[in-house]
């Protein structure tokens, strides 16, 4: 009997948010998401890219790339993983790409094996993480409101965007958030947009505000001198753009105080952990972080939730519709499933 080969489809589709994000470079209202299924003897494993115009990835490079992963000549999910990992299957695609097809086969892998992902990557137990939720730039009196609700929903952390051309529009927002939400822990991004000098000027006073760690506060490609404003900074420094491969996440390790480890951006879940083992003991920490996507795309981050400080996996929170299920969210905590794979299905429409 001539044995079954692995068959993969896609399908795209539009992500509307709730209402549009700013951020220092750019805002964003909506994004398009490609889906991989990757069949086997009946069962489906799913995966998502989105697009990005910072990493340069759009819906007809997306498909085009996917497509030309040829999972096809596999006997078994378990080979096509292995291949992935080892370089072999994906070549020089994006990351974005890597990670979508190992997160298809994944969740393939997992059903077969009655298993959820986090099961197969050694953890005892489904992982829950208190999650940010991101306030974009918008005025203080949104912002205000927005803390307030989310506050009540049960979020115990609020990261605010920053970055504005006048700083003290970014103070206020804080100031304004933290009054709403006296309790919350507060992290700050500002997407790289400070000089090293208004740095220095705004870390203190965020410091008094109450504000946790800054992600990425200064333009990302110098990375001695974050490394150097996280030795002088009263708050810890999360490098995030700066921090995209392993070879990054090493050059960083003990200079930095978190990096910020993206699925989409290492190249998927086994980069992750590699990560996460490079930078173990170094005194710099994990934080784990998404693009706006729907639930299938950031479940396989929610699986590797213990292992961080940081959990910022909201992505599907800012959508209007999310046209998946299973990781949860709204009440602050995202939580791995205990079902087989990634343990997520498809919304009623």
């Amino acid at each position: 009997m001539k044995a079954t080969r692995l068959k993969a489809t896609q399908r795209t589709v539009r992500l509307d948010l709730t209402e549009p994000l700013r951020i220092s470079r750019s805002t964003m209202s909506a994004r398009d998401a490609v889906w991989l299924t990757i069949e086997h003897d009946g069962l489906y494993g799913h995966g998502e890219a989105v697009t990005s115009v910072y990493y340069g990835l759009d819906t007809d490079t997306l498909g085009r790339l996917l497509a030309a992963v040829d999972l096809h000549r596999f006997a078994d999910p378990e080979g096509a993983l292995e291949a992935l990992r080892a370089g072999e299957l994906a070549g020089d695609c994006p990351p974005a790409v890597t990670a979508a097809v190992e997160a298809a086969l994944l969740d393939l892998v997992g059903k077969r094996a009655a298993s959820p992902v986090h099961r197969l990557l050694g953890a005892a137990a489904a992982p829950v993480a208190a999650t940010a939720r991101t306030i974009g730039i918008c005025a203080p009196l949104h912002a205000a409101a927005e803390a307030r609700r989310l506050a009540a929903a049960g979020f115990e952390v609020i990261k605010v965007k920053a970055g504005t051309p006048d700083p003290e529009d970014d103070i206020e927002r804080v100031r304004v958030i933290r009054d709403a939400a006296p309790r919350a822990r507060l992290l700050l991004d500002p997407n790289g947009a400070w000089t090293p000098a208004q740095a220095d000027a705004l870390l203190p006073r965020l410091a008094d505000l109450g504000v946790e760690a800054v992600e990425q506060p200064l333009a990302p490609g110098d990375p001695d001198t974050l490394g150097a404003l996280a030795e002088r900074s009263p708050l810890p420094v999360i490098a995030d753009e700066d921090a995209v491969s392993l070879d990054d996440a090493r050059r960083l390790a003990g200079r930095v105080h978190g990096v910020n480890v993206k699925l989409a951006k290492c190249g998927g879940v086994h980069a992750a952990l590699r990560i996460a083992e490079a930078i173990e003991g170094s005194g710099t920490a994990l934080m784990l972080g998404c693009l706006t996507a729907s639930t299938l795309g950031l479940a396989p981050a929610v699986h590797l939730a213990d292992r961080a400080r940081w959990a910022d996996l909201d992505g599907h929170l800012l959508l209007a519709h999310d046209p998946w299920t299973g990781i949860g969210g709204a009440d602050g905590f995202v939580r791995a499933s205990d079902l087989p794979g990634l343990g997520v299905e498809e919304a009623a429409a």
